[in-house]
């Protein structure tokens, strides 16, 4: 593959994921009273609940930091770069098939601010899944010569 991926594509992909990781709470408390809905549960299902969403944190928050630390790492074609780029590319590829198939937005506050909050995070989660989706076939374009 003759198409050369930018290192600030990659960089603005990793601050985007590390966004995506602080506003996380956030979006948890305001828009979707998770809390209260978590309250709801049995107390070790509460704790798998709130493991399950430190975990989502987290994985989106170290995906950003490699992101920026090691963007000529990610597009190296070594066999690290591939499965790593397979990997975060899974991931982001899962959760906007997620969205699109569960994630009724009627859901969402009808506050503008909401509305557009929603958007914007769509817009992020695709250009994640269109970024390492991108990264992975040119990191596999080595081992077929395209």
């Amino acid at each position: 593959m003759k198409t050369q991926i930018p290192n600030w594509l990659i960089i603005l992909g990793g601050c985007g994921q590390i966004f995506t990781a602080l506003i996380y709470p956030y979006i948890r408390h305001k828009v979707f009273d998770w809390y209260n809905d978590v309250k709801q549960l049995k107390p070790l299902n509460q704790e798998i609940a709130k493991t399950y969403g430190r975990y989502i944190q987290g994985l989106n928050f170290s995906f950003g930091l490699i992101a920026i630390l090691l963007p000529n790492d990610l597009k190296n074609h070594t066999n690290l770069a591939i499965a790593l780029t397979g990997l975060i590319a899974a991931y982001w590829v899962g959760k906007v098939a997620t969205q699109i198939a569960y994630y009724p937005m009627y859901n969402i506050p009808k506050q503008t601010i909401f509305k557009i909050g929603s958007y914007f995070m769509n817009t992020l989660f695709t250009l994640f899944a269109i970024v390492y989706t991108w990264l992975l076939v040119y990191n596999l374009s080595h081992f077929i010569n395209i």
